[in-house]
């Protein structure tokens, strides 16, 4: 993989999350994940919405007069989220209905009108597509994260309902961690997603100081990770 390359998927994964670092599209990331199942599909959904918007927008970026570029962003976003939307009640109905107006409102996602207009506008298409997937893939990370802290929390299981989404050969992998009695409701509840979120920043944070107070041994690590590819 290229510098280039590498540095983009970084950005989306780590230097510039969404979710962790821009602290955009809150309102789903915070409302969604009282599970790790919520998070992974919601994921799943932004991830997808993100990488065919971009590609669409690099691959007609030459056809949109200037002043009507955001509008134009916007009907291509509504008309993925619509699709996903539609497909995810037809074949994931229990899923849709648990995340219920959060799929609708991932038009209002800050994050993908925001790669759009800043990026995928103003680069080729495969890179374009790279830089959606690579965002969409760091934000459903920290719905994934976020909802499986919430659950463990919350109800002590992991991946419960995961026939939801998987199919019914994926209801072995729901696992409780806790007993049955376990439940810690704060964590379901939005000051639980508030409080969750805020220690997964300060731990980013914690580790990005570090990261600077030991620039040696960050060089080492690219170091080898340019060997290794």
């Amino acid at each position: 993989m290229n510098p280039a390359r590498r540095q983009l998927w970084r950005q989306g994964l780590w230097e510039a999350n969404p979710g962790l670092v821009q602290l955009l599209g809150l309102c789903p990331l915070l409302a969604v994940t009282t599970s790790a199942v919520n998070g992974l599909g919601l994921g799943i959904a932004t991830l997808l919405v993100l990488a065919m918007t971009n590609l669409a927008v690099s691959l007609l970026r030459h056809q949109f007069r200037p002043e009507i570029r955001i509008p134009a962003f916007v009907i291509i976003i509504a008309t993925l989220v619509t699709l996903i939307d539609l497909l995810m009640q037809a074949w994931l109905h229990e899923l849709s209905v648990r995340l219920g107006i959060f799929i609708p409102l991932i038009v209002t996602n800050c994050t993908i009108l925001a790669r759009a207009e800043a990026f995928a506008s103003r680069q080729p298409p495969s890179r374009a597509l790279e830089d959606g997937l690579a965002q969409g893939l760091g934000f459903a990370l920290i719905l994934i994260v976020l909802g499986g802290v919430r659950e463990l929390l919350g109800q002590g299981t992991l991946m419960a309902g995961a026939d939801l989404l998987l199919g019914s050969w994926a209801a072995g992998l729901s696992l409780r961690l806790m007993p049955e009695s376990w439940g810690f409701l704060l964590a379901l509840l939005p000051p639980g997603a508030f409080i969750t979120l805020g220690l997964l920043l300060a731990l980013h944070q914690a580790i990005v100081q570090r990261q600077k107070q030991h620039p040696a041994s960050l060089t080492a690590t690219e170091k080898f990770q340019e060997t290794d590819a």
